[in-house]
Protein backbone atom coordinates (compact mmCIF):
# COMPACT_ATOMS: atom_id res chain seq x y z
CA UNK A 1 0.00 0.00 0.00
CA UNK A 2 1.22 3.50 -0.80
CA UNK A 3 1.62 6.29 1.58
CA UNK A 4 -1.14 8.43 -0.51
CA UNK A 5 -3.79 5.64 -0.15
CA UNK A 6 -2.67 4.94 3.34
CA UNK A 7 -3.27 9.09 4.09
CA UNK A 8 -6.73 8.84 2.72
CA UNK A 9 -7.63 5.74 4.86
CA UNK A 10 -6.66 7.64 7.97
CA UNK A 11 -8.35 10.87 7.06
CA UNK A 12 -11.63 9.06 6.09
CA UNK A 13 -11.36 7.44 9.30
CA UNK A 14 -10.72 10.50 11.57
CA UNK A 15 -13.74 11.79 9.55
CA UNK A 16 -15.87 8.88 10.55
CA UNK A 17 -14.80 9.09 13.80
CA UNK A 18 -15.12 12.80 14.49
CA UNK A 19 -18.78 12.99 13.06
CA UNK A 20 -19.49 10.19 14.94
CA UNK A 21 -18.90 11.87 17.55
CA UNK A 22 -21.95 12.95 19.72
CA UNK A 23 -19.61 15.50 21.76
CA UNK A 24 -19.14 17.52 18.33
CA UNK A 25 -23.21 18.03 18.02
CA UNK A 26 -24.95 17.11 21.30
CA UNK A 27 -22.58 19.24 24.12
CA UNK A 28 -24.19 21.36 26.53
CA UNK A 29 -23.19 24.94 24.76
CA UNK A 30 -25.70 23.68 21.93
CA UNK A 31 -27.91 22.79 24.63
CA UNK A 32 -27.87 25.91 26.36
CA UNK A 33 -28.54 27.98 23.15
CA UNK A 34 -31.41 25.87 21.71
CA UNK A 35 -33.14 25.75 25.29
CA UNK A 36 -32.84 29.39 26.02
CA UNK A 37 -34.52 30.56 23.07
CA UNK A 38 -37.05 28.21 23.33
CA UNK A 39 -37.80 29.22 26.40
CA UNK A 40 -37.26 32.77 26.57
CA UNK A 41 -39.80 35.90 27.73
CA UNK A 42 -39.27 36.82 24.04
CA UNK A 43 -41.40 34.06 23.10
CA UNK A 44 -43.96 35.11 25.38
CA UNK A 45 -44.69 31.53 26.69
CA UNK A 46 -45.74 30.06 22.56
CA UNK A 47 -49.25 29.52 23.56
CA UNK A 48 -51.10 28.30 20.19
CA UNK A 49 -52.42 31.32 17.98
CA UNK A 50 -49.99 33.45 19.31
CA UNK A 51 -47.09 35.80 17.64
CA UNK A 52 -44.67 33.44 20.19
CA UNK A 53 -45.84 30.52 18.41
CA UNK A 54 -44.78 31.63 15.15
CA UNK A 55 -41.69 32.75 16.18
CA UNK A 56 -41.21 29.54 17.51
CA UNK A 57 -41.99 27.69 14.57
CA UNK A 58 -39.68 29.86 12.14
CA UNK A 59 -36.68 29.42 14.67
CA UNK A 60 -37.35 25.61 14.37
CA UNK A 61 -37.57 25.45 10.39
CA UNK A 62 -34.26 27.58 10.61
CA UNK A 63 -32.71 25.23 12.27
CA UNK A 64 -33.65 22.36 9.99
CA UNK A 65 -32.62 24.06 6.80
CA UNK A 66 -29.39 24.55 8.53
CA UNK A 67 -29.23 21.18 9.40
CA UNK A 68 -29.74 19.94 5.68
CA UNK A 69 -32.73 18.42 6.61
CA UNK A 70 -35.45 17.57 3.56
CA UNK A 71 -39.35 18.76 3.49
CA UNK A 72 -41.99 16.52 4.02
CA UNK A 73 -43.43 15.09 0.57
CA UNK A 74 -44.32 17.46 -2.05
CA UNK A 75 -44.44 20.31 0.41
CA UNK A 76 -41.57 23.32 0.09
CA UNK A 77 -41.79 24.24 3.34
CA UNK A 78 -40.96 22.56 6.93
CA UNK A 79 -44.67 24.48 8.23
CA UNK A 80 -46.82 21.48 8.26
CA UNK A 81 -49.82 23.75 8.36
CA UNK A 82 -53.48 22.72 8.93
CA UNK A 83 -56.69 24.58 10.64
CA UNK A 84 -58.70 23.80 14.08
CA UNK A 85 -62.34 23.98 13.70
CA UNK A 86 -64.24 25.62 16.84
CA UNK A 87 -67.36 24.48 16.21
CA UNK A 88 -69.93 26.71 18.75
CA UNK A 89 -73.35 24.98 18.96
CA UNK A 90 -76.43 26.78 18.30
CA UNK A 91 -79.24 23.91 17.42
CA UNK A 92 -80.06 20.85 16.85
CA UNK A 93 -83.47 18.67 16.10
CA UNK A 94 -84.64 15.70 14.61
CA UNK A 95 -86.72 12.13 14.66
CA UNK A 96 -86.86 8.78 14.29
CA UNK A 97 -89.84 7.39 12.35
CA UNK A 98 -91.49 10.40 12.52
CA UNK A 99 -91.26 10.74 16.41
CA UNK A 100 -88.87 13.89 17.97
CA UNK A 101 -85.53 13.43 19.95
CA UNK A 102 -84.82 15.23 23.01
CA UNK A 103 -81.87 17.88 21.56
CA UNK A 104 -79.88 16.73 24.66
CA UNK A 105 -79.97 13.22 22.79
CA UNK A 106 -78.36 14.28 19.73
CA UNK A 107 -74.82 15.30 19.60
CA UNK A 108 -73.64 16.37 16.00
CA UNK A 109 -69.46 16.47 15.18
CA UNK A 110 -69.23 18.36 12.03
CA UNK A 111 -67.12 20.99 10.21
CA UNK A 112 -69.86 22.07 8.54
CA UNK A 113 -72.13 25.33 9.68
CA UNK A 114 -75.32 23.51 8.58
CA UNK A 115 -76.10 19.83 7.97
CA UNK A 116 -79.27 18.12 7.22
CA UNK A 117 -79.27 14.26 7.35
CA UNK A 118 -81.67 11.53 6.44
CA UNK A 119 -81.66 7.99 5.59
CA UNK A 120 -80.87 9.20 2.00
CA UNK A 121 -77.92 11.27 2.83
CA UNK A 122 -75.21 8.27 2.36
CA UNK A 123 -74.54 8.55 6.15
CA UNK A 124 -73.31 4.25 7.74
CA UNK A 125 -75.39 3.86 10.54
CA UNK A 126 -73.83 2.17 12.99
CA UNK A 127 -74.15 1.52 16.83
CA UNK A 128 -72.45 1.38 20.25
CA UNK A 129 -73.77 -1.59 22.45
CA UNK A 130 -73.46 -1.67 26.02
CA UNK A 131 -71.09 -4.17 26.40
CA UNK A 132 -69.08 -2.03 24.11
CA UNK A 133 -66.62 0.55 25.55
CA UNK A 134 -67.61 4.35 24.47
CA UNK A 135 -64.82 6.19 24.36
CA UNK A 136 -62.82 3.31 22.69
CA UNK A 137 -65.82 3.17 19.95
CA UNK A 138 -65.80 6.95 19.74
CA UNK A 139 -62.91 7.14 18.87
CA UNK A 140 -62.87 4.01 16.01
CA UNK A 141 -65.56 6.33 14.49
CA UNK A 142 -63.90 9.67 14.84
CA UNK A 143 -60.68 8.06 12.45
CA UNK A 144 -62.72 6.00 10.03
CA UNK A 145 -63.29 9.00 7.39
CA UNK A 146 -66.74 7.91 6.96
CA UNK A 147 -70.12 10.38 7.66
CA UNK A 148 -72.17 8.42 10.58
CA UNK A 149 -75.11 8.00 12.23
CA UNK A 150 -74.03 6.76 15.34
CA UNK A 151 -76.51 4.98 17.39
CA UNK A 152 -75.31 4.87 21.58
CA UNK A 153 -77.10 2.54 23.65
CA UNK A 154 -79.43 4.33 26.55
CA UNK A 155 -77.15 2.43 29.49
CA UNK A 156 -74.55 5.02 28.20
CA UNK A 157 -77.42 8.07 29.46
CA UNK A 158 -74.79 9.39 32.14
CA UNK A 159 -71.60 9.56 30.12
CA UNK A 160 -72.95 10.96 27.18
CA UNK A 161 -72.58 14.75 27.29
CA UNK A 162 -68.92 13.77 27.22
CA UNK A 163 -69.21 13.58 23.47
CA UNK A 164 -69.35 17.30 23.38
CA UNK A 165 -65.91 17.48 24.08
CA UNK A 166 -65.13 16.05 20.50
CA UNK A 167 -66.37 19.36 18.73
CA UNK A 168 -63.03 20.92 19.93
CA UNK A 169 -61.49 18.08 18.42
CA UNK A 170 -62.09 18.32 14.39
CA UNK A 171 -60.06 19.66 11.44
CA UNK A 172 -61.46 21.13 7.95
CA UNK A 173 -61.65 17.56 6.92
CA UNK A 174 -63.74 16.14 9.91
CA UNK A 175 -66.55 13.81 8.23
CA UNK A 176 -69.54 14.41 9.97
CA UNK A 177 -70.76 12.36 12.68
CA UNK A 178 -74.11 12.40 14.51
CA UNK A 179 -74.59 10.47 17.72
CA UNK A 180 -77.89 9.56 18.80
CA UNK A 181 -78.77 8.06 22.44
CA UNK A 182 -81.37 5.94 21.66
CA UNK A 183 -81.74 2.15 21.73
CA UNK A 184 -83.98 2.29 18.33
CA UNK A 185 -82.81 1.60 15.42
CA UNK A 186 -84.61 3.58 12.80
CA UNK A 187 -86.01 3.17 9.27
CA UNK A 188 -86.66 7.16 8.61
CA UNK A 189 -84.55 9.52 10.26
CA UNK A 190 -83.64 13.16 9.67
CA UNK A 191 -81.15 15.20 11.88
CA UNK A 192 -80.21 19.27 11.41
CA UNK A 193 -77.84 20.76 13.09
CA UNK A 194 -76.16 24.27 13.26
CA UNK A 195 -73.21 25.57 14.24
CA UNK A 196 -70.71 28.57 14.49
CA UNK A 197 -67.45 27.64 12.55
CA UNK A 198 -64.35 29.41 12.97
CA UNK A 199 -61.47 28.31 11.08
CA UNK A 200 -57.89 28.20 13.84
CA UNK A 201 -54.83 28.12 11.45
CA UNK A 202 -52.13 25.66 13.05
CA UNK A 203 -48.64 24.74 12.16
CA UNK A 204 -46.28 21.31 12.94
CA UNK A 205 -43.12 21.87 11.90
CA UNK A 206 -41.44 18.75 10.08
CA UNK A 207 -37.92 17.78 8.54
CA UNK A 208 -36.48 14.86 7.19
CA UNK A 209 -33.63 12.78 6.75
CA UNK A 210 -34.42 10.24 3.20
CA UNK A 211 -33.48 6.88 4.38
CA UNK A 212 -30.71 5.06 2.18
CA UNK A 213 -32.19 1.47 1.87
CA UNK A 214 -35.36 1.83 3.78
CA UNK A 215 -37.04 4.48 2.84
CA UNK A 216 -40.36 3.70 3.31
CA UNK A 217 -39.63 2.39 6.59
CA UNK A 218 -40.19 5.47 9.39
CA UNK A 219 -38.30 6.37 12.60
CA UNK A 220 -39.79 9.74 14.49
CA UNK A 221 -38.44 11.91 16.88
CA UNK A 222 -40.75 14.74 18.11
CA UNK A 223 -41.68 16.95 20.87
CA UNK A 224 -44.43 20.12 20.94
CA UNK A 225 -42.99 23.22 20.93
CA UNK A 226 -46.30 24.98 22.40
CA UNK A 227 -46.89 25.95 26.00
CA UNK A 228 -49.11 27.88 27.99
CA UNK A 229 -48.53 31.32 27.08
CA UNK A 230 -49.22 34.66 29.11
CA UNK A 231 -52.11 34.17 32.32
CA UNK A 232 -52.34 37.53 34.49
CA UNK A 233 -54.42 35.87 36.43
CA UNK A 234 -52.96 33.45 37.39
CA UNK A 235 -49.26 35.41 37.91
CA UNK A 236 -46.99 34.09 40.13
CA UNK A 237 -44.76 36.78 42.14
CA UNK A 238 -45.61 39.31 39.09
CA UNK A 239 -44.74 37.04 36.72
CA UNK A 240 -47.39 36.23 34.00
CA UNK A 241 -45.19 34.23 31.48
CA UNK A 242 -45.01 30.65 31.54
CA UNK A 243 -41.62 29.70 29.89
CA UNK A 244 -42.29 26.18 29.72
CA UNK A 245 -38.47 25.30 29.87
CA UNK A 246 -38.66 21.77 30.69
CA UNK A 247 -42.59 21.42 29.30
CA UNK A 248 -41.56 21.36 26.15
CA UNK A 249 -38.47 23.07 25.08
CA UNK A 250 -36.84 20.76 26.55
CA UNK A 251 -37.89 17.74 24.32
CA UNK A 252 -38.31 19.91 21.24
CA UNK A 253 -34.13 21.09 22.14
CA UNK A 254 -33.63 17.26 22.04
CA UNK A 255 -35.32 16.59 19.23
CA UNK A 256 -33.53 19.46 17.02
CA UNK A 257 -29.94 18.51 18.71
CA UNK A 258 -30.95 14.57 17.08
CA UNK A 259 -31.90 16.12 13.58
CA UNK A 260 -28.40 17.77 13.51
CA UNK A 261 -26.48 14.88 14.66
CA UNK A 262 -28.17 12.41 12.72
CA UNK A 263 -27.84 14.67 9.64
CA UNK A 264 -23.99 14.73 10.22
CA UNK A 265 -23.73 10.72 10.43
CA UNK A 266 -25.85 10.22 7.09
CA UNK A 267 -25.66 6.77 7.41
CA UNK A 268 -29.45 6.22 8.38
CA UNK A 269 -31.08 3.46 6.30
CA UNK A 270 -34.27 4.18 7.44
CA UNK A 271 -35.68 7.54 6.62
CA UNK A 272 -35.76 9.79 9.85
CA UNK A 273 -38.99 12.47 10.56
CA UNK A 274 -38.24 14.92 13.07
CA UNK A 275 -41.58 16.85 14.33
CA UNK A 276 -41.89 19.85 16.67
CA UNK A 277 -46.00 19.70 17.09
CA UNK A 278 -48.17 22.49 18.02
CA UNK A 279 -51.01 22.49 19.92
CA UNK A 280 -50.31 19.80 22.73
CA UNK A 281 -51.10 21.64 25.20
CA UNK A 282 -54.59 22.34 23.61
CA UNK A 283 -55.72 18.71 22.86
CA UNK A 284 -53.10 17.31 20.64
CA UNK A 285 -54.40 18.31 17.56
CA UNK A 286 -50.51 18.79 15.83
CA UNK A 287 -49.73 15.25 16.86
CA UNK A 288 -53.05 14.08 15.49
CA UNK A 289 -52.99 15.73 12.27
CA UNK A 290 -49.37 14.78 11.96
CA UNK A 291 -50.65 10.61 12.07
CA UNK A 292 -52.81 11.04 9.29
CA UNK A 293 -50.14 11.91 6.83
CA UNK A 294 -48.39 8.20 7.90
CA UNK A 295 -49.39 4.51 7.03
CA UNK A 296 -49.01 3.31 10.72
CA UNK A 297 -47.45 0.07 9.40
CA UNK A 298 -44.71 1.60 8.27
CA UNK A 299 -43.50 3.94 10.87
CA UNK A 300 -41.55 1.38 12.95
CA UNK A 301 -40.69 3.48 16.27
CA UNK A 302 -42.01 7.10 17.36
CA UNK A 303 -39.17 8.15 20.02
CA UNK A 304 -41.50 11.34 21.36
CA UNK A 305 -39.32 13.44 24.11
CA UNK A 306 -40.83 15.54 26.62
CA UNK A 307 -39.71 16.82 30.00
CA UNK A 308 -35.94 15.93 30.37
CA UNK A 309 -34.22 19.25 31.57
CA UNK A 310 -35.34 17.77 35.45
CA UNK A 311 -33.40 14.34 37.35
CA UNK A 312 -35.84 11.54 37.44
CA UNK A 313 -37.09 9.74 40.44
CA UNK A 314 -33.44 7.80 40.01
CA UNK A 315 -31.20 10.58 39.97
CA UNK A 316 -28.36 11.55 37.12
CA UNK A 317 -28.29 9.56 33.77
CA UNK A 318 -31.47 7.84 33.57
CA UNK A 319 -35.26 8.13 32.17
CA UNK A 320 -38.87 6.39 31.85
CA UNK A 321 -40.48 5.08 28.97
CA UNK A 322 -44.22 5.35 29.00
CA UNK A 323 -45.82 2.27 28.27
CA UNK A 324 -42.67 0.51 28.24
CA UNK A 325 -44.89 -3.19 28.73
CA UNK A 326 -46.36 -2.66 25.85
CA UNK A 327 -43.75 -3.15 22.87
CA UNK A 328 -39.99 -4.53 23.37
CA UNK A 329 -38.78 -0.73 22.13
CA UNK A 330 -37.88 -0.20 25.84
CA UNK A 331 -35.62 -3.45 26.03
CA UNK A 332 -33.94 -2.92 22.39
CA UNK A 333 -33.05 0.78 24.10
CA UNK A 334 -31.30 -0.34 26.84
CA UNK A 335 -29.43 -2.91 24.97
CA UNK A 336 -27.89 -0.39 22.36
CA UNK A 337 -26.67 1.22 25.77
CA UNK A 338 -24.94 -1.69 27.66
CA UNK A 339 -21.15 -0.45 28.55
CA UNK A 340 -22.60 2.59 29.71
CA UNK A 341 -24.15 4.51 33.23
CA UNK A 342 -27.90 5.06 31.26
CA UNK A 343 -30.61 3.44 31.73
CA UNK A 344 -34.21 3.58 30.82
CA UNK A 345 -36.97 2.49 33.34
CA UNK A 346 -40.84 1.75 33.24
CA UNK A 347 -42.67 4.98 33.28
CA UNK A 348 -43.54 4.37 37.61
CA UNK A 349 -46.42 7.06 37.37
CA UNK A 350 -49.07 4.88 35.46
CA UNK A 351 -51.56 5.94 37.79
CA UNK A 352 -51.35 8.94 35.32
CA UNK A 353 -52.18 7.01 32.12
CA UNK A 354 -48.73 9.09 30.84
CA UNK A 355 -48.53 6.60 28.16
CA UNK A 356 -52.13 8.22 26.38
CA UNK A 357 -51.81 12.06 27.53
CA UNK A 358 -48.63 13.15 25.54
CA UNK A 359 -48.22 12.95 21.75
CA UNK A 360 -47.06 9.16 21.28
CA UNK A 361 -50.44 8.27 22.26
CA UNK A 362 -52.38 9.24 18.40
CA UNK A 363 -49.73 6.75 16.46
CA UNK A 364 -49.49 4.14 19.64
CA UNK A 365 -53.16 3.32 19.35
CA UNK A 366 -52.97 2.82 15.79
CA UNK A 367 -50.55 -0.26 16.88
CA UNK A 368 -47.06 2.25 16.56
CA UNK A 369 -44.45 1.56 18.74
CA UNK A 370 -44.97 5.10 19.96
CA UNK A 371 -42.91 6.26 23.23
CA UNK A 372 -42.91 8.91 24.85
CA UNK A 373 -39.16 9.39 27.10
CA UNK A 374 -39.24 11.63 30.07
CA UNK A 375 -38.02 12.81 33.57
CA UNK A 376 -40.45 14.52 34.87
CA UNK A 377 -41.18 13.70 38.24
CA UNK A 378 -45.04 13.86 37.98
CA UNK A 379 -45.65 13.29 42.16
CA UNK A 380 -43.69 16.18 42.57
CA UNK A 381 -42.50 18.20 39.95
CA UNK A 382 -42.23 21.85 41.42
CA UNK A 383 -42.86 23.89 38.37
CA UNK A 384 -44.57 21.77 36.27
CA UNK A 385 -47.24 24.28 34.16
CA UNK A 386 -46.13 27.32 36.75
CA UNK A 387 -44.39 30.46 35.67
CA UNK A 388 -41.37 28.95 37.10
CA UNK A 389 -40.66 26.90 34.88
CA UNK A 390 -37.74 28.56 33.58
CA UNK A 391 -34.16 27.90 31.72
CA UNK A 392 -32.45 28.78 35.66
CA UNK A 393 -34.86 25.55 37.01
CA UNK A 394 -32.95 22.73 34.12
CA UNK A 395 -29.97 20.46 34.72
CA UNK A 396 -28.13 21.16 31.44
CA UNK A 397 -25.53 19.04 31.87
CA UNK A 398 -27.66 15.98 32.62
CA UNK A 399 -30.32 16.93 29.87
CA UNK A 400 -27.00 16.77 27.53
CA UNK A 401 -26.74 13.10 28.90
CA UNK A 402 -30.01 12.37 28.08
CA UNK A 403 -30.04 13.20 24.77
CA UNK A 404 -26.99 11.61 23.92
CA UNK A 405 -28.22 8.47 25.45
CA UNK A 406 -31.61 9.10 23.30
CA UNK A 407 -28.64 8.88 19.93
CA UNK A 408 -27.15 5.82 21.12
CA UNK A 409 -30.58 3.53 22.23
CA UNK A 410 -31.93 4.35 18.72
CA UNK A 411 -28.97 3.48 16.70
CA UNK A 412 -29.89 -0.31 15.96
CA UNK A 413 -33.52 0.60 15.26
CA UNK A 414 -32.43 3.79 12.76
CA UNK A 415 -29.75 0.89 10.71
CA UNK A 416 -32.76 -1.22 10.19
CA UNK A 417 -31.78 -3.96 12.38
CA UNK A 418 -33.95 -4.18 14.97
CA UNK A 419 -37.83 -3.22 14.51
CA UNK A 420 -39.79 -3.38 17.49
CA UNK A 421 -42.73 -4.97 18.57
CA UNK A 422 -46.27 -3.08 17.53
CA UNK A 423 -48.53 -2.24 20.49
CA UNK A 424 -51.46 -4.28 20.93
CA UNK A 425 -54.17 -1.57 19.48
CA UNK A 426 -56.95 -3.45 21.14
CA UNK A 427 -55.62 -3.52 24.48
CA UNK A 428 -55.64 0.54 24.32
CA UNK A 429 -58.35 2.72 26.04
Amino acid sequence: MNKISLLVILLVTTVISYCQNPNKYLNKSETERLEKFLSSDALEGRKVYSKGTELAADFIANEFKQNGLKTWGKSDSYLQSFSKMNAKFISASGSFDGAAIDTKNIIVITAQEKLAVNENSGYEVVKINKEDNLMTSVRKFMTAGKNYLVLVDESFAQNFGRLVQLKSNINENQKSLVFVLSNNTPSKFTIEATHQIEKLPLANVVGVLPGKSLPNEYVIFSGHYDHLGINGKRAVNGDSIYNGANDDAAGTTAMIMLSKYFAALGNNERTIIFAAFTAEEAGGFGAQYFSKQFDPLQVKAMFNIEMIGTESKWGKNSAYITGYEKTDMGAILQKNLEGTEFTFYPDPYTDQNLFYRSDNATLARLGVPAHTISTSKMDSEPNYHKPSDQFETLDIDNMTEIIKAIAKSARSIIAGKDTPSRVDATQLK
